[in-house]
């Protein structure tokens, strides 16, 4: 799997080119929740999400000859942006496969950081390995990868140095990245910390894949969390979810959207609708949560545009 040094690692290969994201105290919603809340504000982070962390750890480790070459992946927005980052941070050239219906903002943004962009209709992935394989590119997965997973569990070790007395920590899932390396991270240093995992019911395919215990692949796909909808999880993020994360939970999008506000309203801090969801989870009493607990929900992306925000006012 992937040892505690490999995550103290990883810290040391992002730390200079990140922002250290805040631990915010919330307590109006603390209060409405009946915990001791706090939110790690992944929003704040450079790109606008957690995503550069695993994607600069990834890139720490290629070697000269593959960073020359260039890297290849594939993603609907935060992702894309993440290793776009990166990648300008090593000098190394970057291409992402996007689907035609990925955010406007997002597709600019990434180009912005200097990768080329490749819109595509249908499944991405299959146009991505093409490429990879035709241009001699080394392939970042967005989720299912030991480095891209210890970049990501440096969010729990900053939890822990900062809340160590911290009880419960709530996680959007999507791939399944960010929350294997969060709960991986954490439990191999505070093993009495609970996780929880928190997807869309539109989304769940982590969820599902833990009923089967084995990853399933959703033909359908209804959600406004787009930074949680990608049809499957990886399977080494389904193995140390299995192992380390106490429950997973589903949401429903009146709950993320009702939980996104409730954020902006009282702790003046916007997300996206997939860096809602931890907070949704906590809100809507998916896990039980003994009143007085230590709670941290990663807020982990804020990329959100005026008309998706306009879209959200009206669900309001």
């Amino acid at each position: 799997m992937i040892t505690l040094g490999e995550f103290e690692n990883a810290q040391k290969n992002v730390a200079s080119h990140l922002i250290k994201t805040a631990i915010m105290s919330a307590p109006a919603l603390g209060q409405r929740t009946s915990v001791d809340l706090f939110f790690k504000a992944e929003i704040f982070q450079k790109t606008g999400s957690f995503k550069p962390r695993g994607s600069l750890n990834k890139l720490s480790h290629l070697t000269e000859e593959d960073r020359a070459k260039g890297v290849i992946t594939v993603s609907s927005g935060n992702h894309a942006q993440g290793l776009a980052y990166a990648a300008r941070v090593f000098g190394i050239p970057a291409t992402v496969v996007m689907h035609r219906d990925a955010s406007k903002l997002k597709v600019a943004a990434t180009k912005a950081y200097g990768a080329e962009v490749i819109l595509t209709e249908g499944d991405p992935f299959p146009v991505c390995m093409e490429l990879q394989k035709e241009r001699d590119l080394t392939f970042s997965h967005p989720f299912d990868d030991p480095q891209v997973i210890a970049g990501h569990g440096t969010i729990g070790l900053e939890i822990l140095a900062e809340r160590p007395n911290v009880d419960v920590v709530f996680v959007p899932i999507g791939g399944g990245g960010l929350i294997s390396g969060i709960a991986t991270a954490m439990k191999l240093k505070k093993p009495s910390v609970k996780v929880v995992g928190i997807e869309p019911v539109g989304a769940s395919a982590m969820w599902q894949s833990l009923q089967r215990q084995a990853v399933v692949h959703l033909d359908k796909i209804e959600t406004i969390a787009a930074g949680l909808c990608p049809p499957f999880v990886g399977e080494l993020n389904l193995a140390l979810v299995q192992e380390y994360v106490d429950e997973v939970v589903l949401v429903s999008d009146e709950e993320l959207v009702e939980a996104l506000w409730l954020i902006l309203e009282h702790s003046k801090l916007l997300t996206e609708p997939s860096g809602a969801a931890g907070f949704a989870g906590l809100l809507f009493n998916k896990a039980k949560i003994p009143s007085g607990s230590e709670v941290v929900c990663v807020l982990s992306g804020g990329n959100v545009d005026r008309h998706d925000l306009k879209r959200l006012l009206e669900r309001s």
